[in-house]
């Protein structure tokens, strides 16, 4: 599949998935203020109800007093016969009244009257004489309280011209306007703690239910007028605060979470399939390009074997020793190249399994070094270059495969004279140390160096560094991908320092010790 292609796909997914991604914050979005709106207006509309309660309270308080004392004062003009109960209509009752001449009179009487049940009269008139009511008067204080409306809008507009003019506490149970409005949440499915205050026309804290601990948003207190047919200099409020609402909408759209989860869980499983294709289409790229370079490199040295086997063929050539011996030569030094090639090969097998098949032994770290310095020094001065060792390191038992670790030190010793400077002299420094209870090796070299984007790239396999148009350098890009999976397969681990280009390159190898 083309790279393009590949793109076109992921840029299709991220559409797509914004997409989503869009709708569902919308939605939820839109979700969150419908059910925060239709919280309000239920609230509202209990807190409208509760107001009027009030109202109605209050008008009954007013109504209740007059009653009271226009029937004081015919109690106290008339004498009155016995009086017998007929009935009664909530705070009122009707009561039946003998007159002297034996004619019956019906009055209506709050039931805050003291009247003695046995005998009919007051306490304050038992002992007085009964005269006969007037039945014109009792005409007329029936009339008033049965039946005409005109009293009730005198009562009314007395209330509305006095009530605006007390203090709210007098005019409102404090107690009985939270049970008010306990009763109109319930009754509205609110069972919701909350906290309410009451703030007089100047504006001041009247009386507040509990205590707020954070200053809330003024969206989330609800405003009620309390008597609102007073003028609007002396109106009064009340104010409902809920410091749960915020979870008891977000609860009431939990069916959200386990889409929002479903679709982090996509996101999730997209990022990393993208990931591993593009990592499939890089390594599929590199080895393409190994396989590339490997048929081309095996190429140079069959055919050179091939045809020294043929001109050993002839008989000429093998009378002549010095000419033999050189195309033996040939022939041996291709035999190591093809020998040298299918090690590679075998290096890049090993990354297919999980872990390289190690003989372990204990070995001094010191010697090793040592042995590999002493055998790669020829090569390094066959370059007019020079090796330096300097093995600080007290404690070198180590517990590795010999062969491999050696194999370790030499590929990185390889790579400084690949890497080197032409117009330089090469010097390497290998060393040895202790540090925190390891054992630290490092190889170090002045060749080209290695740019700072890169010092993590060259350790994956068939990595190789940028170098424009040249190409002076052969490999695959298998060394130090090799160089990093024994280093872990032995618990240890390895990185690369580098100031910048052409300050040349320190690794830097750190292996458990034997005691540790």
């Amino acid at each position: 599949m083309k790279k393009s292609t590949i793109w076109l796909l992921a840029c299709v997914m991220v559409f797509a998935f914004a997409g989503l991604l869009y709708v569902q914050i919308n939605y939820v979005s839109i979700m969150l203020k419908t059910r925060s709106e239709q919280f309000n207006e239920t609230v509202k509309q209990s807190l409208h109800q509760v107001a009027k309660n009030l109202e109605l309270d209050e008008t009954r308080q007013y109504l209740e007093a007059d009653i009271n004392n226009d029937i004081t004062r015919f109690l106290n003009q008339q004498n009155q016969l016995p009086m017998k109960h007929l009935f009664s209509i909530e705070d009122y009752q009707m009561m039946e009244m003998i007159q002297l001449d034996g004619s019956i009179q019906q009055i209506l009487m709050h039931s805050s009257t003291k009247v003695d049940p046995l005998s009919g009269l007051t306490k304050q008139e038992a002992g007085s004489s009964i005269v006969k009511a007037s039945k014109e008067q009792l005409k007329i204080l029936l009339e008033r309280y049965l039946h005409q409306g005109g009293l009730l809008e005198e009562v009314i507009y007395n209330m509305l011209y006095t009530a605006n003019l007390k203090p709210i506490e007098e005019r409102i149970n404090f107690k009985k306007l939270d049970e008010y409005l306990s009763t109109e949440f319930a009754n509205n499915a609110l069972n919701l703690p909350y906290v309410f205050s009451v703030i007089n026309k100047d504006g001041n804290i009247v009386y507040q239910s509990g205590e707020i601990k954070k200053q809330p948003m003024a969206s989330d207190v609800i405003t009620q007028v309390l008597f609102s047919n007073d003028p609007p200099s002396k109106l009064n409020y009340l104010k409902v605060y809920f410091p749960t609402k915020g979870d008891y909408i977000s609860s009431s759209i939990t069916f959200i979470v386990p889409s929002v989860i479903f679709s982090i869980i996509l996101l999730i499983t997209f990022i990393f399939t993208l990931f591993i294709v593009f990592r499939q289409k890089k390594l599929s790229e590199m080895k393409n390009d190994f396989i590339n370079n490997m048929t081309h490199e095996l190429k140079t040295p069959v055919s050179t074997i091939s045809l020294a086997a043929q001109m050993l063929k002839d008989q000429d050539i093998t009378k002549s020793p010095e000419v033999f011996k050189h195309i033996s030569g040939v022939i041996n030094d291709e035999t190591k190249r093809l020998g040298f090639l299918v090690e590679k090969v075998l290096q890049m097998s090993l990354f297919e399994r999980q872990k390289a098949t190690l003989k372990m032994k204990e070995i001094d770290a010191n010697d090793l070094v040592t042995n590999v310095a002493n055998t790669f020094a020829l090569k390094v001065e066959k370059y007019g270059g020079t090796l330096d060792i300097d093995l600080q390191a007290i404690d070198s038992d180590i517990y590795v495969d010999e062969m491999h670790i050696t194999n370790v030190l030499f590929n990185l010793l390889d790579n400084a004279v690949k890497y080197r400077k032409q117009d330089v002299p090469l010097r390497l420094f290998v060393r040895t140390k202790n540090e925190n209870g390891k054992l630290i090796i490092s190889v170090e070299d002045n060749g080209i160096g290695i740019k700072k984007e890169y010092l993590k790239k060259v350790f994956d396999r068939f990595f190789r560094v940028p170098t424009g148009n040249t190409h002076d350098v052969k490999g695959f890009g298998l060394g130090l991908a090799y160089v990093r999976k024994i280093i872990e397969d032995h618990q240890g681990s390895i990185r690369a320092e580098s100031g910048n280009d052409n300050i040349g390159t320190k690794f830097i190898i750190t292996l458990p010790l034997i005691k540790s």
